[in-house]
Parts: structure tokens; sequence; C-alpha cells
């Protein structure tokens, strides 16, 4: 096809070409059913990956106990920030 270029090259040309058009039509499609088909009431909205949170209060294995210390300087930590 090309006379300056190998038939590898111009295989691996061809194959990026039709991987980008196959990437293209298949963004295209999913904005086209997310414009046009919102999800249904009751659907799962979100990534699955991520869980849902449990409460206000969370995992046990996410809470941290502080010292009065620490809650002292974590107090002025937040002062200085609205400070700012």
């Amino acid at each position: 096809m090309f006379p300056s270029i190998s038939l590898a090259e111009e295989i691996g040309l061809a194959v990026l070409l039709v991987a980008a058009l196959v990437w293209v039509m298949g963004l295209g499609r999913m904005l086209w059913d997310s414009r046009f088909h919102p999800p249904q009431p009751g659907s799962r909205e979100g990534l699955a990956a991520i869980p849902g949170q449990r409460g206000p209060a969370g995992h046990p294995m996410e809470t941290v106990e502080l010292t009065e210390e620490e809650e002292r300087a974590f107090a002025g930590l937040i002062r200085t920030i609205a400070l700012h």
C-alpha cells in the first residue's frame, strides 16, 4: 500500500485503525444509551466494586479512639484550617 513502510508496519497500522474504530463505536454507543435510556427507578447505580455506606458510625475497624491530647491537637488543626 505505502512504498515507504514494510508489510508488518502496514498490518500494524491496519490493526491500530480497526481498534480505534471499534473503541469509538463502543464509546458512541455507551454515550447514546446513557443519553436516551436513563436508568430505571430502583436500579442499582454506581460502581459495583465500591460498597455502600453502612451508616453514620461506619465499620468498627474504620474508627479510631483518640487520646485527649490527640483530640485537642485535631481540634487545633481544624481551627487552623477553618481560618484559611
